[in-house]
């Protein structure tokens, strides 16, 4: 049997708009797009958490300042060039670190600093300027 061709067009409509909602659906989850575009277009690393993941304000400074002298160690990766914030504007009751830095040089030496994925447990996102 001989489909016409505008049988065809509906189906190939049907598959596209169904793989278009299976990778909105997979970035939805995964954000591996937006991770790839902070990572090599903007040199940016961020951790994606909803605010009800985040610690609360009074935790990350009682972490902060607990471990000072690496946050001292970190800023001095460039001085006047690094810095490292405790960010609530976001997420109301909750906070991450903000740490902004002048290359991928510097992103580079904070990431050996703090050598994972948190700051003792504290979610940070890293941002080129």
């Amino acid at each position: 049997m001989r489909k016409s061709w505008k049988t065809i067009a509906i189906l190939t409509m049907i598959v596209f708009v169904t793989l278009c909602f299976g990778a909105l659906l997979v970035e939805a989850q995964t954000k591996i797009v937006r991770r790839a575009v902070d990572n090599f277009v903007f040199d940016n690393k961020n951790h994606y958490l909803p605010c009800e993941k985040l610690p609360t304000g009074a935790e990350v400074s009682r972490i902060v300042q607990e471990h000072r002298d690496i946050i001292k160690l970190i800023e001095q990766v460039n001085p006047g060039f690094v810095g490292v914030d405790i960010d609530t504007a976001i997420c109301p009751g909750k906070a991450d670190l903000l740490i902004s830095y002048a290359s991928h040089r510097d992103r580079v030496a904070i990431e050996s600093i703090i050598g994972g994925n948190t700051f003792f447990g504290v979610p940070y996102r890293l941002q080129n300027r």
